[in-house]
């Protein structure tokens, strides 16, 4: 495609390239209850592609309805605790349609005293 000699315009790219990494998953997904896949296929999916176990969480909610989550995580968080979290923290950010991919830092502080 040409351009008009008298107009004059700039043209910037920028990408940021990482490597794919197998699992896509790392902590967990948020699906949407309107998202493209489902979460028994999601679920399938996650079988065949990684060896972690996930937990699947249904939920009764107008946006969201399930959470697969990666059972390490729920070691270290008990699960009224995450989905309290996401239903406050993340459900406003997310419409039905969409999937939210979660990567989270669980961290656990361990104080034993007495020793």
């Amino acid at each position: 495609m040409s351009e008009h000699p008298s107009s004059s315009s700039k043209h910037s790219l920028k990408a940021r390239m990482n490597e794919f990494q197998i699992p896509p998953i790392r902590d967990g997904l948020v699906l949407g209850k309107d998202s493209a896949i489902g979460s028994v296929a999601m679920r399938r999916a996650l079988d065949l592609l990684i060896s972690a176990p996930f937990e699947h969480i249904e939920l009764e909610d107008e946006v969201i309805s399930d959470i697969l989550i990666r059972q390490g995580i729920l070691r270290r968080v008990p699960q009224h605790k995450l989905i309290d979290f996401v239903m406050r923290r993340i459900k406003p950010l997310m419409g039905p349609e969409e999937i939210i991919h979660l990567e989270l830092n669980a961290e656990v502080l361990i104080e034993e005293v007495g020793l």
